[in-house]
Formats: structure tokens, sequence, C-alpha cells
């Protein structure tokens, strides 16, 4: 009886303490709801990304239209100088002719024959800007700038347009354009064909711009030449050229202050180039030859050498007196030092090596006084290859014809003398970041002349004589 009282009170306390227990329901169900929601989300995702990745792919391809004024990937810059600087010239005050332009442009990129590279399209109307515009004689010149697109990315076109003076945007014909250049200078050369010819200069609006005519190189050994630039507002040059072809390219400088940013010739002519076939130069070469009996030089490279030198001095054949003053056969190709004077002018030494096989290369140029120029030693630095890259310590010394000896001096050395070949020339170390001097001695121990050893062009774009290593006076 009592064991049953028992029994029954364990059983209740058992159940009761059993009924305070929670127990876990199934997780199933729970987790494969979760996973559902889970599995629609990430289809939500990729569906999401692929739709993404269709627009980019539309828009990197221009099948998607992407607002011009959307920001986008710069890939190229043209030069901040230009694209910052206020618009010049006079056409800058023209809002009319601007808005045609620039409607124009955004909705057919292929005015006078431009069109955009490739698959970019002018971007936003609004950023098109007007760099330079004038009225010129015989011509209406505009430079602007047009943002190009392809998809997310971007660059700037600096593009130039000619037309006749007064011009309206449909008369304008495309003359040129650069892109992503980072010189900060853009020049146009219109060349006179009957009528006269046209060069404009635009760079900085800090800048000082020179366009050079035809050359005079002085009997003191300096060259000048006319600036044939005006200024049309900071930083532009224009000229105006005559309608006969030009004898050689003009030459551009823009500088600032003492630092130059831009040196060239202005492609564009036409020229009356150096012929050489024609006449004058056939009659200048055969004086070449009767003045230089016996010299080793094939034909085809004298023509070559003497054409070179006319050519980058940019003086005519007729009325320029050419003589060798030393040849040879240097690794197996032709090897010469040349003098190119103007009549009434300073003397220019020119030493080449090369053939028609592996071309030909300057190894000299040096503007001479013309007093005492024939009496004068000349020493130019030798590179050890045939393109010039890499100086050496060695130099070619080629002695005047009357000197019974030479000698070079190095420094504030005390001079050494250079065996001499029967060429009349030899070879003498000299450390190519020391200066030297080469000095001729008469049989009777006087003096015939002493020239210095110029240091190796790094850039042969300007004439001879503009820089200190291409002339021999201060």
């Amino acid at each position: 009886m009592n064991e049953s009282i028992a029994e029954s009170a364990l059983i209740s306390a058992l159940r009761q303490a059993a009924d305070g227990i929670g127990v876990p329901q199934d997780p199933w169900p729970s987790f494969a709801r979760r996973e559902q929601r889970h599995r629609r989300i990430r289809l939500a995702w990729t569906a999401a990304v692929a739709t993404v990745m269709v627009m980019l792919v539309g828009v990197q391809t221009n099948v998607v239209s992407l607002p011009g004024w959307a920001p986008g990937i710069a890939v190229a810059a043209a030069p901040t100088s230009l694209l910052d600087a206020p618009p010049r010239g006079a056409l800058t005050g023209d809002d009319a002719w601007l808005d045609t332009l620039r409607t124009r442009l955004s909705t057919d990129s292929s005015l006078g024959g431009w069109h955009p590279d490739g698959m970019w399209k002018v971007g936003d109307r609004d950023r098109i800007r007007l760099l330079y515009g004038s009225d010129q004689p015989g011509h209406r010149v505009a430079l602007v700038a047009v943002p190009l697109r392809i998809g997310l990315l971007t660059k700037n076109s600096l593009v130039w347009f000619v037309g006749p003076p007064g011009a309206g945007v449909e008369q304008l014909r495309y003359a040129g354009h650069s892109e992503g250049d980072d010189n900060a200078v853009m020049t146009l050369m219109r060349g006179g064909s009957g009528s006269n010819g046209l060069a404009i200069v635009v760079g900085p609006t800090d800048s000082t711009v020179t366009i050079s005519g035809d050359p005079r190189y002085t009997p003191g050994g300096t060259v000048e030449y006319e600036n044939l630039a005006r200024p049309d507002g900071s930083g532009v040059g224009v000229a105006v050229l005559p309608a006969a072809p030009l004898r050689s390219e003009p030459g551009v400088r823009v500088s600032r202050g003492e630092h130059l940013l831009y040196q060239l010739g202005l492609a564009g002519g036409p020229y009356a180039a150096v012929d050489p076939t024609g006449p004058e130069m056939d009659a200048l070469l055969a004086d070449v030859k009767r003045g230089a009996p016996g010299m080793p030089l094939k034909d085809v490279n004298l023509r070559n050498f003497v054409e070179t030198a006319l050519s980058d001095s940019r003086l005519p054949a007729a009325g320029t007196t050419v003589r060798v003053r030393w040849s040879a056969s240097v690794d197996g190709r032709d090897a010469a030092l040349l003098t190119v004077q103007p009549a009434g002018g300073g003397v220019i030494a020119y030493a080449m090596h090369g053939d028609d096989r592996t071309g030909w290369w300057k190894d000299l140029r040096l503007l001479l006084p013309a007093e005492g120029a024939d009496q004068r030693p000349i020493g130019w630095r030798l590179r050890s290859d045939n393109r010039g890259r890499t100086p050496t310590d060695q130099v070619r010394v080629v002695a005047p014809p009357d000197a019974a000896r030479v000698t070079v001096a190095v420094g504030s050395a005390p001079p050494t003398p250079v065996t001499l070949d029967a060429s009349n020339a030899g070879t003498a170390a000299v450390p190519h970041d020391q200066p030297a001097t080469v000095t001729a001695y008469s049989s009777d121990g006087d003096v015939l002349g002493s020239t210095p050893v110029p240091p190796s062009e790094t850039d042969m774009s300007g004439l001879p004589g503009e820089s200190p290593a291409t002339r021999v006076v201060p």
C-alpha cells in the first residue's frame, strides 16, 4: 500500500518535470524555408549582374547610349595647358557661330571630312570648346577640343578646321588633329598654292612663339633668321607665307622665358626642296669631285651626304660651296667630313657615315666663322654603333692640309700629339664627359688653327649654330 502511494507520487513528479522541459521541433521545415529564400536571392542577384554586364557591354560598344554628361574613365588627356587656357582669337566672341559648330559636331561628327577613329563617338556637346579661332588672310581657322567617348572610356581630340574667310560651319574642312598628345603645342600649316599660305602655332598662354623663315649664316659663325610670326593673343603666333613654294619648311620655336617648350619644323609644304637630280645639284657635285680628286666615296653616297647637309642647313644647291675635307671607308662604310658655305656666310662642318644599305647618319654639325675655317682641325666624338646612340671615349681628328702635326688637350691637361694616317686623320682618347680642344701646327711650329671638340648632339631638330654644341663662337 505504501509502495503504491510512493510509486504514484514519483510518476506524478516525473510527469511534472517532463512537462517543464521544451522538446525541440523538427529542424528540416525551417531549414528548407531558409534555403528556398536564399535561392531566390541568389537567382535575383545573378539576373541583376547579368543584366548589368549586358548593359556594360552594350555601353562599351556604343550599342546602348550613355548620356554625354555621364562620368567616364579618361584613357588619354589632351594638354591641360591648352584645355584649361581661355579661348583665343576673334571667333571666340561669335556665339551663334560657336553654337552652330557645337550642334553640328554633336549631331554629325563627319564635319569637313573628320571622323573619330574607330567606335569613338562625340560626347557632351557642352564640352566642345573652341581653343582658337580667327580669320586670317585667305583662311578661317578653328582649333576645337572635342570630347570623345566609347562606353565608359573618354578622351579629348584637338581638331583643326579650315575654311575661306568668314566661312560658315558647313564650309569648314578638316585639317588635322591630335589625341592624347602631352605636347602643349598645336601647329597648322597651309602651303601656298597660287595664293598666300598660312602657319599658326598655339602654345600655352604664357609662352612666346617664333616662326622662322630661311636662315642666314653670318660670316662670324652665327645663325640668324627672320621671325615671321606676329602675335594673335598670348601664346599664339601667325605667319602669312608667300604663294610660291617655300625653299624649306619654316622652323617653330615655343619658349617660356629661357625654357624651350617646343622646337620643330612645320610640315605642310609645298617646298622647293633640294632636288638630288636637278641641274643645280649636278653642277654642285661636279665641283665637289673636281676639288677632291681620288676620294674613295661612292657617287651615290657622296650625293646623299651633300643632299643631307643642304637639307639640314636649309641651303639651296645653287650658290652654295661644298668641299670634302676628308673621306675614307670605316668598317666597310663610307665616311666623310664636308664643309658647306653659302655665299658670303659662315662655314658648316658636317661629319657623316653610312651607305645605301644601312642608311646615313650625321656625326657632327658645327658652324665655324668663315675666316680661317680651312686652317682649323676638326674633331668629333665617335659612337659605338651606327645609329649614334652610345658615346665612346674616342675622337676622330681631321687635320687641315698644311698641318705638320696636331695635338689634343683634354680639360686642363697638357696637349698630347695625335698620330695622323695617310688620309691626314687620326683618333685620340677623350673621355666623353670631358671638354677637349684640337690644335694644328705648321712645319715651323706656328698655330694654324684651334677648334673645341663639341659634345655629342642628342637632338638635331634645330639648325647648326642654334645651340652652343653646334657652334664655336659664344
